[in-house]
C-alpha cells in the first residue's frame, strides 16, 4: 500500500467531498450550524443617536449652567419634542438623544434642584453613541461558512433575522468491528475489552456538526462486515478497526467487495498508518480508521473533522498554534508524528509538554491531553525552549 503524507491524504479525501444543500432553520436552533448565506444589516445600529449613560441630555453650548427640565427619554420611549437653549431632558442608557441635544451629563456630575438641573461643562458628543456606530444598513454582519455561536447569533438577531439558511448536517454511519470488543454494559469475556473508541468518535462527530448512526459491533466475518456496510446508508461511512491487512482485518476486503475505489490506501502518520478513504460503488464515502483508540482519535482530528467541515461549508484545515517545548524531544522517524501533549500558558506565551508514553492503545493519555504536538517526518531532536506546531484539542 502506498503511504501518503498527511496533507496529501487530506487533500485527496476533501476532493471527494462537497458542501451539502442548505436548509432553513429557526435562529434559536442554529447554534453550531454553518451559515449558508450572507446576513446583512437592514438598518443602522443604533438606528438613532443614543445615550451611553444615565444622566441628562443637554446642549453642550449651554454648559456649565442651570437648565430647565422639560421631559424624559427612556429606552423604547423617546422624548418627542425638540430641546431649546437652556433646556435639558432626563435620559437613560440606550435611550434616543432628543433633537437639539449633542451631549450627555452623567447623573453623578449633575445636581437636580426642583425642575432645574445644574450641569457642568461638557464637550459635544460626550457619552453619545452615534447612529450606525455598531453597523450600517447593508453591512455584511455574518459571512457564509462560519459556524454560528451565541455571539454570531446575537448579530443575526440584531439584523431582525428569525431564520437563517444553514448547510444540512452530514449523516455519519459509525461501524466498529472486532470480536474483541464489547459495548457497555455487556460483560466482556476473558479475551475481550470494552469498546472505548466508537462512543468517543460518535461524540466527536456530533460535536463537529454531524448526525451519527451507531451500528452494533460486527463480528470478524467477511459476510457480516459486508452486510453492515451495505446497511449503513449515510453521507459518510466511518469504520473503526479492521483497517489493516491482518487475517482478521476484513473492512478493506468488505469495502472492495462493495466496489470501494480507494483514494487513500494508507497514511504516513503516527499513530494511524492504516487509515484509508474511498468511494463505494453507490457513491457513499468511506473513511476507515484504526482500531486503537489513540490512532482513531488522532486521525479523526486529522481527517474526519475536515471532512465534516467541508460537508457543512466550513474551512477544512486544522487550526494550529505555536508553543515552546518544556521538555527535550528525540529525533522523529519517517512518519509525521502527532504526539499527545499538555498545553500551559506562562508570561503570555504557550508552552507544551508531550507525554512520554505515546502508545496508541492508551486511552488515559488521550483523556489527559489537551493538544497534539506535530513532528515532521525526519525532524531532528528538539531542545526545551524550541518552538513547535501544536493543535489544541477542544476540552470542556
Amino acid at each position: 500500500m502506498k503511504l501518503l503524507p498527511v496533507d496529501e491524504a487530506r487533500a485527496r479525501m476533501l476532493a471527494e467531498i462537497a458542501p451539502l444543500p442548505a436548509e432553513i432553520v429557526p435562529l434559536s436552533r442554529a447554534i453550531g450550524r454553518v451559515l449558508a448565506e450572507e446576513v446583512r444589516a437592514v438598518r443602522d445600529q443604533p438606528p438613532f443617536p443614543a445615550s451611553a449613560m444615565d444622566g441628562w441630555a443637554v446642549r453642550a453650548a449651554d454648559c456649565p449652567g442651570r437648565l430647565r427640565i422639560v421631559g424624559e427619554s427612556a429606552a423604547g420611549h423617546g422624548y418627542e419634542g425638540s430641546v431649546a437653549a437652556g433646556e435639558a431632558v432626563r435620559i437613560f442608557t440606550g435611550a434616543a438623544i432628543p433633537r437639539g441635544c449633542d451631549a450627555i451629563v452623567i447623573q453623578e456630575d449633575a445636581r437636580r434642584e426642583g425642575e432645574e438641573v445644574a450641569a457642568p461643562q461638557v464637550k459635544p458628543g460626550h457619552h453619545v453613541r452615534a447612529a450606525g456606530g455598531d453597523f450600517r444598513a447593508g453591512d455584511l454582519l455574518v459571512s457564509p461558512g462560519v459556524r454560528i455561536d451565541p455571539w454570531r447569533l446575537s448579530l443575526a438577531a440584531s439584523a431582525g433575522r428569525a431564520e437563517v439558511a444553514v448547510h444540512r448536517r452530514p449523516l455519519v454511519a459509525l461501524l466498529s468491528t472486532g470480536e474483541e470488543i464489547v459495548e457497555p454494559p455487556g460483560q466482556p469475556g476473558p479475551f475481550q475489552i470494552y469498546d472505548s473508541g466508537a462512543p468517543a468518535l460518535a461524540a466527536m462527530a456530533q460535536g463537529w456538526g454531524a448526525e451519527v448512526i451507531r451500528a452494533r459491533p460486527v463480528r470478524d466475518e467477511l459476510e457480516a462486515v459486508m452486510a453492515a456496510l451495505s446497511e449503513a446508508q449515510a453521507d459518510l461511512v466511518v469504520t473503526v478497526g479492521g483497517a489493516s491487512v491482518g487475517d482478521h482485518d476484513l473492512v478493506r476486503r468488505a469495502g472492495e467487495a462493495l466496489g470501494l475505489s480507494f483514494r487513500v490506501e494508507s497514511v504516513a502518520v503516527r499513530p494511524g498508518k492504516p487509515t484509508f478513504f474511498g468511494v463505494l460503488a453507490d457513491g457513499r464515502r468511506m473513511l476507515g480508521l484504526p482500531g486503537n483508540p489513540a490512532s482513531a482519535f488522532v486521525c479523526a482530528e486529522m481527517f474526519l473533522r475536515p471532512i465534516l467541515n467541508v460537508y457543512q461549508g466550513a474551512p477544512p484545515e486544522p487550526a494550529t498554534i505555536t508553543a515552546k517545548l518544556e521538555l527535550d524531544l528525540p529525533a522523529n522517524g519517517p512518519r509525521e508524528h502527532w504526539m499527545r501533549a499538555k498545553l500551559s500558558y506562562a508570561a503570555g506565551e504557550a508552552r507544551v509538554r508531550s507525554y512520554r508514553d505515546q502508545d496508541s492503545s492508551l486511552v488515559s493519555v488521550f483523556a489527559a491531553s489537551d493538544a497534539l504536538l506535530r513532528r515532521a517526518p525526519g525532524a531532528p531532536a528538539a531542545a526545551a525552549g524550541e518552538v513547535v506546531e501544536v493543535l489544541p484539542l477542544a476540552r470542556a
